[in-house]
C-alpha cells in the first residue's frame, strides 16, 4: 500500500509524517510522535484509553485513520501541560480526588473530561456518569472520578485552561 505524506496538528505544533492509508491515528501519536500518553487498550474503541481531542471533541484514537485528522487540531494528555510544566487542573483534580490508581486509564478519562468541561459546564452527576460511559477504569469504581470532575464544573473556567 503506497504511503502518503500528510500534516498534523498536535498538541499546537505541525507534524509531516508518511503513513499508510490504514495507519491508525493512536499508532501515529504513539510510534510515529513519540507521544506515549495516550494508552493502547481495546484497540475496538470501547475502553476509551486512547481518547483524545480532535478539534475540542474526545475522539478514540484506534477508530480514527491518522488520514481522517489531517487539518484538524489534536490534543493528547501530553498537550495539558501548563506552560510553566505544572499539571492541568484536571489533572490536579484527579490527584487531589484520589481518582486514579494505576494510571493506565487516567490519560482517556482526564481528556473525556476536558471535552466535558469544555462544551457543557455547569455538569450535573448524571451528565459526568453518562460523559464518561464510553471510558473503564477497572480500579477505581468511577466514584472519585466523577466527584473530581464535578467539582471542576463547579469551580468554572479553571478546567479550560
Amino acid at each position: 500500500m503506497a504511503k502518503r505524506q500528510i500534516g498534523l496538528r498536535v498538541n499546537g505544533e505541525e507534524h509531516e509524517l508518511l503513513v499508510e492509508p490504514r495507519r491508525l491515528l493512536l499508532d501515529a501519536l504513539r510510534d510515529d510522535l513519540g507521544l506515549t500518553g495516550t494508552k493502547r487498550g481495546c484497540e475496538e474503541g470501547v475502553c476509551g484509553c486512547c481518547t483524545v481531542l480532535v478539534d475540542g471533541r474526545n475522539v478514540k484514537s484506534c477508530l480514527m485513520l491518522a488520514l481522517q485528522a489531517r487539518e484538524r487540531e489534536i490534543t493528547t494528555i501530553e498537550g495539558l501541560k501548563q506552560p510553566d510544566g505544572s499539571l492541568h487542573p484536571i489533572q490536579e483534580a484527579f490527584v487531589q480526588h484520589g481518582a486514579l490508581q494505576c494510571g493506565y486509564c487516567t490519560p482517556g478519562f482526564i481528556m473525556t473530561a476536558k471535552a466535558l468541561l469544555d462544551h457543557r459546564p455547569p455538569l450535573t452527576e448524571e451528565e459526568v456518569r453518562e460523559g464518561l460511559s464510553g471510558n473503564i477504569c477497572r480500579c477505581t469504581g468511577y466514584v472519585n472520578i466523577v466527584e473530581a470532575i464535578l467539582a471542576l464544573s463547579r469551580g468554572g473556567a479553571a478546567a479550560k485552561r
